[in-house]
């Protein structure tokens, strides 16, 4: 079965950063496999195509530019924001406020995104919302360990539809 819309993939693959023999940043294995429903969006769109009519057992290796995966550094994602936002009950926890660390947060339209702590002063912290793998180039190569029919169940979770209580738990069957 070739891997199409709506199949359940099975991967293990190796990550390297700007070529094949780039840092290493993730790996996964038979035991611990990267696994999705193709075609729900949930992918790089380009990560897709190039995996699009593979096989079971096939092998790939393929590189994805910036701009094919994640995009180029936008400047205008890297944002100065006053200090006591990151106020809890009157405090700041200056632990949270540490160079590196990822702060999840909401956009002014209640959207969830991530940013880095880039830089602290007595009134601002710097922050950067690109993807941490914004501007670089990606190579995967690996392995498709399992291509098939998605059941019904992963389809459902894999558009992000679900239980229509939104009291879902593992094990519900809604």
């Amino acid at each position: 079965m070739e891997i199409a819309r709506n199949k359940f993939v099975s991967l293990s693959y190796q990550l390297r950063l700007n070529g094949a023999e780039g840092d290493l940043i993730e790996e996964t294995g038979e035991s611990n496999p990267l696994q999705f429903v193709f075609g729900t969006g949930k992918m790089i769109e380009m990560f897709e195509n190039k995996l699009e009519g593979l096989k079971e057992g096939d092998n790939f290796d393929f590189e994805l530019k910036s701009h094919e995966a994640y995009g180029e550094v936008n400047t205008d994602a890297i944002v100065d924001l006053p200090k006591n936002i990151f106020e809890v009950n009157g405090q700041i926890d200056e632990s949270l406020l540490k160079i590196g660390n990822m702060i999840p947060m909401q956009d002014a339209n209640g959207n969830r995104l991530n940013g880095m702590v880039l830089e602290v002063t007595d009134n601002t912290v710097k922050m950067d919302f690109n993807h941490p793998l914004a501007g670089d180039d990606l190579h995967f190569s690996g392995q498709v360990l399992e291509v098939r029919e998605a059941t019904e169940q992963e389809l459902v979770e894999a558009v992000g539809g679900g239980c229509s209580s939104g009291n879902c738990g593992d094990g519900c069957s809604c």
